[in-house]
């Protein structure tokens, strides 16, 4: 699910739906949503689908875990990126976690980018080597 997030996030949200993402990368620390928050609604929709329709097909089909995976992707978005990255509920501030930190550093480098182009490190579970410290 990460390559597909990936995918979506680089060439979707920041392409043809850039005016629904947008919003996303302006910082308002009043706004309790955000229109980007309909991506929610985007994703989740396919994904009970899939598990609805699969689950009647039998579990042996294909539908049913696409659709548990999507939905299992949605869950981690929203405690990671939507919790701990942007901290809309204040937890895990402080973590010297390496891992934790590096997603953390990569995606406010996603960040400092306003507009659609020149964006980088478009993944959120997986982000490249140079954004973890190790050693201090």
């Amino acid at each position: 699910m990460e390559c597909v997030a990936w995918f979506t996030h680089k060439y979707i949200m920041h392409g043809f739906m850039w005016k629904i993402h947008k919003d996303h990368h302006v910082r308002n620390p009043n706004a309790v949503f955000e229109l980007n928050d309909l991506f929610f609604l985007i994703f989740a929709t396919p994904g009970s689908v899939f598990i609805i329709y699969g689950s009647q097909l039998g579990f042996s089909f294909p539908l049913f875990w696409v659709g548990l995976g999507i939905t299992i992707y949605g869950a981690a978005y929203f405690f990671v990126h939507d919790l701990f990255i942007h901290q809309r509920i204040k937890v895990l501030r402080r973590t010297k976690n390496p891992y934790l930190a590096g997603i953390r550093r990569g995606h406010k480098t996603h960040h400092k980018h306003l507009g659609k182009e020149k964006g980088e490190c478009f993944g959120m579970l997986l982000v490249p080597m140079k954004y973890f410290r190790f050693f201090k």
